[in-house]
């Protein structure tokens, strides 16, 4: 066998690996949602925030250094609602815990179940941006015409300072983005607990 065969054959080799594991990985992804969520929440991979406890916020110490937070708000083509933050922004000290609100409308005649995807910008701080309640992640019935307020309690973790990389950040983006649920069982007209959770939330953070 030449040189120039077994380079070829290397080389077939390499390219049947590679498409075997992108169809591994894709079909790791359909069946493994939750454990990519998972991945992201404790890496911060893909601008996903992290969770931490009441009890986690209240040890955190606040420090001079201040940082800025924009909201932002989307919704994905096809679902009829009206959805955005209440705020443009939120200056804080680094530690500090902070409530900011987002108000979803459903602009249909018939009752729909959303889900919110979210994203922390740049790229680094989603590993340190915490957040202690959120309704990200969780289903959201809205009846037809129905206007809900829903809260988001967070915090951005002092360690921010401690990174090269992130240490001269000063504002953070956090920009949720609401999809129509494949999931609309709970969409019924005596429906809307979700709704009505979030709702509750946000009369008890204010």
């Amino acid at each position: 066998m030449t040189t120039a065969q077994a380079s070829t054959g290397n080389n077939r080799k390499v390219a049947i690996m590679a498409s075997a594991f992108a169809l591994a990985m894709l079909g790791l992804g359909w069946a493994s949602v939750p454990l990519y969520r998972l991945f992201c929440q404790m890496t911060g991979f893909a601008g996903t925030a992290q969770r931490a406890t009441a009890e986690q916020a209240a040890a955190v110490k606040a420090v001079a250094q201040t940082i800025s937070v924009r909201f932002d708000g989307n919704v994905e083509s096809g679902l009829p609602w009206k959805f955005g933050p209440s705020q443009v922004s939120q200056d804080m000290q680094i530690g500090q815990r902070r409530i900011a609100f987002f108000t979803a409308e459903n602009l249909s005649d018939e009752p729909i179940t959303g889900v919110a995807s979210f994203n922390v910008e740049p790229d680094g701080a989603g590993l340190y941006f915490k957040k202690i309640a959120c309704f990200c992640f969780n289903q959201q019935t809205l009846q037809p015409g129905q206007k809900v307020e829903m809260p988001v309690q967070y915090y951005v973790d002092p360690a921010i300072q401690d990174n090269p990389d992130t240490q001269y950040i000063r504002q953070i983006t956090l920009s949720y983005t609401f999809h129509k649920s494949p999931d609309q069982s709970a969409a019924k007209p005596s429906g809307g607990k979700a709704a009505s959770k979030a709702l509750d939330q946000a009369s008890a953070a204010r």
